[in-house]
Formats: structure tokens, sequence, C-alpha cells
């Protein structure tokens, strides 16, 4: 198509389309025109209300002040995921954001505390981590040092339908066209297939160069008109439903999310400013809806204010997210379960990728792979990543549990997994968004457990390694009394 891109149309809206517009007229300005076609009729999924702390960079290109941000979408700091009976029942552990302990020597963190605890060490990995210490005390603040000791990285629980409110305003203050109406048909040129134009109930015909297809699950232009494939994972991660329901908020909000596994599942637990957000993922063919319902119900900690919503989804990628001239952003692109909170990373990180690869005169096929690769490396790192939290487990009280850890597993992940337990090392893929200290906790977590380490951290004594730890951990230590709570931190933070 060697067509100089105009116009562009983006069909949905949700948190995915007006995320889309947002970024694409803030870095494109007059020079693009766009135009979102979306229906009130339609509703939105709208339950990926936890991130990840690359929003905090979207937020700022956007220019989003994050005290407003905070209080249009009853935001709270989100420091972590605390995982509760994954391993085995009764145990938990957290991933969190930081990376525990402290650059030493020519290797990680995780070596140095391996051989310390060979020579009697007694704190846990997380001891030397600030997020976990925060975790566990309920608190936050802002810590201005550049020293890297004190980092603690956060992102955001948000209700994600106030988000999208938020960004819709934004961006047709900016001067993206919103409208109003049911796309009806997508009309295709006869001789190459390209997408042309939106028609809607009403008749109205939405033209464009480039469309974005924000449509959800139903993918209407990248999967139901151009007719591309989508890859099942349902061999890996069998979850296909969710049961989403909101509940009162508590008096104390804590800055994680909790990931709660049940026997063929789990429950999320996500606190905002004005309620809590809570749900169940599972696998039909392990538990059914009443049961899912039931376990759901019984283990809510506040009162429910909505019977729960049920969610059908089927998880794996649409085989090309960019094809001819339409890019899937969103759950039109594919669907992973939200145990990692990677559902709005997935449509930043898809926004950006087209950012970057935006063609100029005509779409080039070059940039159309190049994307798709990406794209596709991108959604595989994550789905290993998930699949470790659900395969490396010591649960022996379902079929559902002793499946999971008997299934095969892609073998970039085996490889990934065989090094750690051989070495203690974790090396990473480019395109994986987790990074080592996020393997290292969930493996730890899970019970994998290094047979070796790196030799260089032998040419530490003993007394001298200890004295390092001892140092590290007393660091960690240091910031945590003069933090407030999270909710003193909001109240104080918001109002100002």
């Amino acid at each position: 198509m060697q067509k100089a891109i105009k116009k562009l149309v983006i069909a949905g809206g949700g948190t995915a389309g007006w995320m889309a517009a947002a970024l694409l007229k803030k870095v494109f300005g007059d020079t693009l025109a766009i135009e979102l076609v979306e229906s009130e009729d339609i509703g939105i999924i709208g339950v990926g209300e936890a991130t990840i702390p690359p929003i905090q960079i979207f937020n700022q290109y956007l220019g989003l002040d994050e005290k407003e941000f905070l209080r249009e979408t009853h935001a709270t700091i989100k420091l972590a995921i605390k995982f509760e009976n994954w391993r085995v029942q009764g145990e938990s552990y957290y991933h969190t954001f930081g990376a525990p302990g402290a650059t030493l020597g020519v290797t990680n963190f995780q070596h140095y505390w391996l051989r310390a605890k060979e020579l009697g060490l007694k704190e846990s990995l997380w001891d030397f981590d600030l997020n976990y210490l925060c975790c566990e005390q309920g608190k936050f603040n802002k810590i201005k040092t550049p020293n890297p000791v004190y980092d603690m990285p956060y992102a955001y629980h948000f209700d994600s339908a106030l988000y999208g409110k938020y960004l819709r305003k934004l961006a047709e203050q900016a001067g993206v066209t919103r409208t109003e109406g049911l796309i009806e048909q997508v009309k295709q040129d006869a001789e190459t297939g390209f997408v042309k134009a939106l028609q809607l109930k009403d008749g109205r015909e939405i033209t464009g160069d480039l469309f974005i297809d924000c449509t959800g699950l139903r993918g209407l232009l990248i999967r139901k008109t151009l007719g591309v494939t989508y890859e099942h994972w349902d061999h890996y991660l069998p979850a296909n439903s969710a049961l989403a329901v909101p509940t009162e908020r508590f008096d104390t909000t804590l800055p994680y999310t909790r990931s709660i596994a049940h026997s063929a599942g789990w429950q999320w637990r996500i606190p905002l400013t004005h309620r809590n957000g809570n749900g169940i993922v599972y696998s039909s063919g392990y538990l059914n809806d009443d049961q899912a319902y039931q376990t759901l119900m019984n283990n809510l900690d506040s009162k429910a204010l909505a019977e729960p919503k049920k969610i059908s989804f089927e998880t794996g990628r649409t085989t090309k997210q960019w094809h001819k001239n339409v890019v899937a952003i969103g759950l039109s692109s594919g669907f992973l379960e939200p145990l990692e909170s990677t559902s709005i990373h997935l449509i930043q990180s898809g926004i950006v990728r087209l950012m970057k690869m935006f063609p100029n005169h005509g779409i080039s096929e070059a940039q159309v792979r190049a994307y798709n690769a990406e794209s596709k490396d991108e959604f595989e790192t994550i789905r290993d990543f998930i699949i470790l939290h659900y395969h490396v487990n010591e649960r022996d009280d379902s079929d559902f549990w002793r499946d999971m850890r008997q299934m095969a597993i892609p073998h970039r992940l085996q490889e990934k997994l065989a090094l750690f337990k051989e070495t203690g090392a974790i090396f990473n893929d480019a395109n994986d968004i987790f990074r080592d200290s996020s393997w290292l906790q969930v493996m730890l977590g899970q019970g994998l457990q290094p047979a070796d380490y790196h030799p260089a951290v032998r040419a530490y004594s003993k007394e001298q390694l200890l004295e390092v730890m001892q140092n590290i951990s007393t660091a960690k230590q240091q910031p945590l009394q003069k933090l407030t709570s999270h909710d003193e931190f909001l109240a104080l933070y918001t109002k100002s």
C-alpha cells in the first residue's frame, strides 16, 4: 500500500482504544487525523485494574499529572503481587517490582545470597528487598535519593474504565474525533483486501488509511474480516473463564495485589480507593461455573457490591497482530490471564511499537514483519513466565495442580528452568518484560532451589560476605521508620 497515512481510524474504545488515541495524537499532532468509533451499547470487560511500572512512562509522556491521575481513577500504589498457596497450601511469597539486594562484584545478588545461606545466613531473599519490607508494613512514600539501594519501583491499581474515560477527555481535547455508532460491516478494497471503511448501522461510512482493531476478544477487523488465525495456548494455560465482582473497600489499603490459589484456579484482590476488585480465574475442565461462583463468594474479604460478571476467553495470540492495514491492539491481539498484570502493558507496548514503526509513505512489509516478530516474542515470554507459576508447584490436593506439574512446557522455558536449577543463573530474552529479579523471585517462591552459584562469590571470606549482607540488610531497613502508611501517602499526596 504505497499511500501516505493521513487518517487513522480506531475501531473500539475502552482502555485500549483511548490509550492508542491519546498517545498517537500526542506524537503526531495535526499531521495525523484520528477518529475513534465506539458504541455505548457495547460494554467493555474493564477488569484490568492492576499494572506494572512501565505505565508510569506512558502517563509521563502524555503529560498526566500523577496526583490528578490518582484522584480521577481511584488509584492506589502497587509495589508487588503476593502469591498465596501457589507452591503449597498455607505458604506465600511476593513478586515485587524491586530488585533484592544490591550490585556486588561481577555477578547477580542471588549468587552472593546463596553462598551466604550456605554459610549460615538466616534472612530470606526478600528481607533484602525494600518493596517487600514496605508491603509487609503497609508503607509507601517517594524516596528521593540517587542511591539505587533505596529504589522502590511501583505501579498502580486503578479503575480501568475510569482510566479510559480520563484518556478520552485528554484525547478529544487534543483533536481526536469520537464517533458514536455500531459497526455493521467492514469494507475492503476488492484488489488488495485492505480495509477501506467501517460502515455503521445507520449507514455512515468511516474511511481511513490505517485501522487499529480495539474491538476486544471478537477481533472484528483482524480476525473476522481479514481472517488472521488464532494460536491457542490452552494446552499450556487451561484457564478459560473468570468471574469478577466488586466489593467494599477496606479501612486499610494494602500496597500490593493478592493472588490466592485455589483447587483449580486462583483469585485476585485489588485495592482501590472506592472499592476492591475481586475475581476468580479458572478452567471449566476442572471447575464448573457454580463451583467457581461458590469458591469466589466464600472467599471474599468484604461485602459484594454486585453479582459476579462472567468472562470467557481463549488463551493465545492472534498470529499476525499487524496484517495489511490493520493493527490489533488489546484483547483483539491475544489474551493472557491477568496473573502478572500484563493486559494493560500489552496494550501500551503494542501502541509504542506501532509508534516506533509507524508507516510514512506507505506500509512496508519489512515493518510489518518486524512488528509481528517482536509482538510474538513478547507474548511468548510473558506466556512462559505465567506457565512457570503453574508448572513449578508442590501441591498434591487436586488433579489440576498435578496436571500442571506434569504438563509439557515450551523448550525456552525448559532451558531457563534447567539453567537456574543447575547454576543459579538467569538470562533474559530481549523482549521479555520481566527481568532477572522477577524470574528469581517466582522461581524461588515456587520452590525451585539452585544446586550451585557463581564461583566469583568465593573471593569473599565468610566474615566478609556475612558483613556485606548485614550492611545491605541494615541499609534496606533504614528508610522504613520515616515512611508513612500507604493510606497516609494517598491522602496527603492527592490532596495537594
